[in-house]
């Protein structure tokens, strides 16, 4: 396959009975999106353009129809936005799909995801957490982490965040807008904006900014502005569209969820994918060949398609994400929204949603204020229905109990997030036969999290 059609894999394109044909450099792909079609009928999906185009030409003329890519996928995707949203939409597209090819836009990124994110992260040998779960015989699971932690500002976020802001200065526009739940995509944002020389706003709930006060400080001091929006990051994320909406011609909307109108979760999937590349190279070098089990938190999905992507077409490889249970999955306070979501449209998109029996937005729960959203990556979703991919859930109390063992064990902090990816191995590590290589994608770290850990203790106790 064309490295330049990276984005949809070859799974992916059998599962929607597209072909790819090599000599033209297209992808050849069903789609039921009548807005993007007229028809929904097979289009051919460009992804080349002329090395020789600037790129200001490519985007101030009027983007040709095949210079695109699926919006969906599945039923999963799509445009469900005004009218007046879609030309920025295909602006954006227009200029993603240049830069995948850019030569430039590739060695400026690959140079800041080294000296300023500080890439690659070490897939790291959790040796107390491999003793702690072997049976009475002395085996057991090979547990790595992937520390995303160790990213500049502490998590996965900062992949995206430094790409998309590159790409908005590209597009010329002076101004980023974005939206954050635990702060940890503010901080990435706020950060890059700080090192582009570009201003920037974030949306965050008011409930959040209580919760993840560090990391609004974090954001101030990186000169961003923070606007509290009532209640959580649903909230804030709806806010955070409406600003970009009313300023289009000089606003860049930056996402750091892998949800929302095409482009964006495959723009944020693309760029998270390096933690996968890298994955997969770091367990050639460790011991051979690939893991076993990929096992991710699960909010909106930018941290597990980042880890999954790479190892879609690898059927022997196991996807496993795991969703915030909340207090139960029977109690209606969780987040699991694979697990006990509908199909529906929210944010521009259809994917699975949490919601009532009247289709009303359902507010999520979970101690990880980053895994409090409504819906759920589109490619996830779509993962989800071809059973690619397992989905389990992690209540609060699991995750708080998994924070503290990994801190306990290995002195590592994790994010409350990437907590319930860790609570999971009690129940996946006891039905593994022994020497499985299992690769947990430790998404943050987590002294943010210290102070709502100690306070759930002392509740419990």
């Amino acid at each position: 396959m064309d490295k330049t059609c990276s984005i949809h894999t070859t799974f992916l394109n059998r599962q929607l009975h597209g072909g790819l044909c090599p000599a033209t450099k297209h992808i050849s792909l069903i789609t039921t999106d009548k807005r993007r079609t007229g028809s929904g009928q097979t289009v051919l999906c460009s992804l080349v353009t002329p090395k020789t185009m600037n790129t200001r030409t490519l985007i101030e003329r009027q983007v040709p129809r095949e210079v695109s890519m699926p919006a969906k996928f599945g039923m999963f995707g799509g445009n469900f936005v005004p009218e007046t949203l879609i030309t920025s939409l295909k602006k954006l597209e227009a200029e993603f799909i240049y830069a995948l090819q850019d030569t430039e836009f590739q060695e400026e990124l690959a140079t800041a995801l080294r000296d300023y994110v500080g890439r690659e992260t070490p897939l790291y040998f959790a040796q107390g957490l491999t003793n702690y779960y072997k049976n009475k015989d002395g085996e057991g699971a090979e547990i790595y982490l992937k520390r995303e932690d160790l990213n500049h500002c502490g998590a996965h976020k900062m992949n995206n965040a430094v790409a998309q802001t590159m790409i908005a200065k590209r597009m010329g526009l002076k101004s980023v807008v974005a939206a954050t739940g635990a702060g940890q995509h503010g901080v990435a944002t706020a950060a890059a904006c700080a090192k582009l020389s570009l201003s920037c706003t974030v949306f965050m709930g008011s409930d959040d900014m209580e919760k993840q006060s560090s990391n609004v400080l974090l954001m101030k001091l990186f000169g961003a502005q923070v606007k509290p929006v009532e209640r959580s990051f649903k909230e804030a994320s709806s806010e955070a569209i409406r600003e970009w909406a009313s300023n289009l011609e000089t606003s860049y909307y930056l996402t750091g969820t892998a949800v929302g109108p095409h482009p964006c979760p495959s723009m944020v999937c693309e760029f998270q994918s390096v933690i996968g590349k890298e994955t997969r190279r770091q367990a050639m070098e460790k011991w051979g060949g690939k893991p076993d089990v990929l096992i991710a938190c699960i909010g909106s999905g930018s941290n597990a398609m980042g880890l999954f992507h790479e190892f879609i077409e690898d059927e022997d490889v196991r996807l496993i994400g795991v969703e915030a249970a909340g207090f139960g999955l029977d109690s209606g306070k969780h987040a699991a929204t694979l697990s006990k979501g509908e199909v529906g449209v929210y944010h521009g998109a259809m994917s699975y949603l949490l919601e009532d029996e009247e289709g009303q937005i359902i507010r999520p729960h979970s101690i990880a204020v980053g895994l409090e959203y409504p819906g759920v990556s589109p490619q996830l979703s779509f993962l989800k229905d071809t059973e690619r991919a397992e989905f389990y859930s992690a209540t609060d109390k699991e995750a708080v109990d998994a924070y503290l063992r990994l801190s306990r064990l290995e002195g590592i902090i994790p994010s409350l997030e990437a907590a319930h990816a860790l609570a999971y191995l009690d129940k996946v590590c006891p039905t593994l036969p022994n020497a499985t290589k299992v690769i947990v994608n430790c998404s943050g770290r987590g002294d943010k999290d210290a102070g709502m850990v100690l306070d759930h203790r002392l509740e419990i106790n």
